[in-house]
């Protein structure tokens, strides 16, 4: 993979993120979890390219977030479904999803954790996070039909240190 600037990303991600789904990845070599998400976003925030990205405090992938600076997110094409299916289903504390997947990891000069088979990676430093809150949404009847009885979602933004592209 070849580092790119964040001026030659050419992505639609709408598409990226909505259609072709991304692994969201944090830890250390030695231990890490990656999960499968569709909902998130790009922009420019702070005079900085910016991610956002939603986890909910129940998937074991947001003790990995809460206890690093970095994450990473994968974006695999769309061949990869299988593997994104698996990490969107499954729980790392019961499951070796790497093992299950085939992924394959290297490790960041950063030292954080990216897959070979990853076509796109965002490498990113977390900057703000903030919890959803029920009293906050205007269209009040997204609480009954996206959290009804789960937790809310944690919204981090992190700004974007380096892309990663095939």
């Amino acid at each position: 993979m070849e580092k790119i600037n964040v001026t030659d990303l050419d992505e639609n991600f709408f598409e990226t993120i909505g259609k072709e789904w991304m692994l969201v990845t944090a830890g250390t070599k030695e231990k890490f979890n990656t999960m499968t998400a569709s909902w998130g976003g790009i922009g420019f925030l702070w005079n900085k390219p910016v991610v956002f990205v939603f986890i909910r405090p129940e998937r074991y992938t947001y003790e990995f977030i809460e206890a690093n600076q970095d994450f990473t997110l994968s974006f695999l094409g769309e061949e990869n479904k299988g593997i994104h299916k698996i990490c969107g289903s499954k729980s790392g504390r019961d499951t070796d999803k790497i093992k299950e997947t085939g992924l394959i990891p290297r490790i960041t000069e950063r030292g954080n954790i990216i897959f070979e088979q990853s076509r796109l990676t965002l490498e990113c430093r977390k900057l703000y996070y903030d919890d959803l809150k029920k009293t906050n949404f205007i269209e009040t009847d997204i609480p009954g039909k996206w959290y009804n009885g789960a937790g809310y979602h944690r919204m981090y933004v992190a700004e974007i240190v380096n892309i990663l592209k095939k």
